[in-house]
This record gives structure tokens, C-alpha cells and sequence, in this order.
């Protein structure tokens, strides 16, 4: 009776060297993969965030252009019926009147009695600024003094109309006002936009 050779049939074969030098790159490949992904992942919620800033900063610098565009509107519906929101009259001798009035590094900067807060309601002149806007906009309202009015000038001093046809031209002037409006004071609405506008208005 032969007895077979345990000693060679359990014998375990050496790996290759290869084989040997591949155990655990599966591992260190799917590491670099998932930090890869990582990246990426945090690059698109970094991008999604700043986009969602600067779209709330763009919103809430159009509000505050709108509510100074209100403030321009209801100071000029005011202007006729109350003479007292008008600050000086920039014609008048040794008044400085600088471009704008808000300016407290001027030479003449606007007091606060001239810093009208726009009245809130439905009246003429009223306006209620939204919910979501930091607070009721202001205005300063300054006389320009008289001026040539374009609507009804029909040519005072031009030649052409006495030569042509022996008459001289009509002039008529009106009152300018200009209406320097802004969303808010700047150092008081924090890190909310401010914008300021201003126009120029004729009496009447």
C-alpha cells in the first residue's frame, strides 16, 4: 500500500513577485478617487455659495436704488406744498453748495435739520419703504435759483428772430430745485448697500 506525500501535495506555491508588489493598489486608488471627488464637491458648493452672495448683494443694492429713487419722488411732490424741507439757495452769495450734500467731508456738508426722512403713508409725497429694506429713505432739497425755462423760451437775444422778422424773442425762466436722495445713512445701515441719486426738478 503506498501512502502519498502530505508534505508535498500541501505545499503553498510562493506568489510571483509582481502579484506581490500589486496587493493594496486597488486600496490607494479608490483613496485618491474619493479625494478627487471631495475637491470637487467642495469647489461646486464654494462656487454655489459665492453666487448666492453676490446675487443677495445685487438684490439688495437694486432695493436700495429703488427706495432712493422713491425718496427723489416724494421730495419733489412735497417741494410745492412745503417750503420748509428746502435747505438754502445755492444763487445766494457765500453759499457753497458742493455735488453732494450728504458729504461730510465737504466744505458744507448738510445739517442734520436739512436730512429729511420720507414720510410714511399714502398721502402725496409719502412713501413706505418694504419689509426687507433697512429703513425709510432720506433726501436734501437745495434752490438752484432761477433759471431759463426751455418750455416756454422763445429765442431773448437772438438776432435771427429780429432781423428775420422784426420782433424779439420771449423769455421765461423758472425755479430749479435739486433733490439729492439716498437709501439710507450709511453709518447706521451697517453692511446694507447705500445708493445715492440726485435730479434736478422745476418748480411747477
Amino acid at each position: 500500500m503506498n501512502v502519498p506525500d502530505v508534505s508535498r501535495a500541501c505545499r503553498i506555491r510562493p506568489m510571483p513577485g509582481g502579484a506581490r508588489a500589486q496587493r493594496g493598489i486597488a486600496l490607494v486608488v479608490a483613496l485618491i478617487l474619493l479625494v478627487l471627488i471631495t475637491l470637487v464637491g467642495l469647489a461646486a458648493m464654494h462656487g454655489t455659495i459665492m453666487q448666492q452672495r453676490m446675487a443677495s448683494n445685487l438684490y439688495d443694492r437694486e432695493q436700495a436704488f429703488q427706495s432712493a429713487e422713491a425718496a427723489v419722488r416724494a421730495a419733489a411732490a412735497q417741494i410745492p406744498t412745503d417750503s420748509t424741507i428746502i435747505w438754502h439757495n445755492c444763487q445766494a452769495g457765500g453759499i457753497v453748495c458742493q455735488p453732494n450734500p450728504f458729504d461730510s467731508s465737504g466744505a458744507n456738508p448738510a445739517p442734520a435739520s436739512a436730512i429729511h426722512n420720507v414720510p410714511t403713508g399714502t398721502g402725496t409725497g409719502d412713501y413706505t419703504a418694504s419689509a426687507t429694506a433697512y429703513g425709510q429713505p432720506q433726501f436734501v432739497v437745495e434752490s438752484m435759483g432761477n433759471w431759463v425755462d426751455q418750455n416756454t423760451n422763445t429765442g431773448f437775444g437772438q438776432t435771427a428772430n429780429s432781423r428775420n422778422y422784426g420782433v424779439q424773442g420771449a423769455s421765461g425762466t423758472a425755479v430749479y430745485y435739486r433733490i439729492t436722495a439716498r437709501s439710507g445713512d450709511p453709518a447706521v445701515v451697517g453692511d446694507r448697500a447705500v445708493v445715492t441719486v440726485q435730479a434736478i426738478v422745476k418748480q411747477g
